[in-house]
């Protein structure tokens, strides 16, 4: 398994509706709202790190109101 956290922008005032919308996709175990530079934590849980580009970039980045995202593979 391949845990990755993906940090969210968001232009929207619709917080709440963007982290369901986080946590609908598949692999995504968790996702909160945070203060800070970025808006939201997402924490993902996939097969493969290709899963994990999928999730990020035609997942997470195609949500309305999604401004950028950055991308982090856990290690260990």
């Amino acid at each position: 398994m391949v845990v990755a956290y993906v940090m969210v922008k968001a232009n929207s005032g619709e917080a709440d509706r963007i982290r369901s919308d986080i946590v609908a996709l598949d692999g995504v175990v968790e996702a909160s709202i945070v203060a800070g530079d970025v808006d939201f934590i997402a924490k993902l849980d996939v097969a493969s790190p290709a899963e994990v580009k999928n999730v990020a970039a035609s997942g997470i980045q195609d949500i309305d109101g999604v401004e950028d995202t950055q991308t982090y593979v856990a290690m260990d």
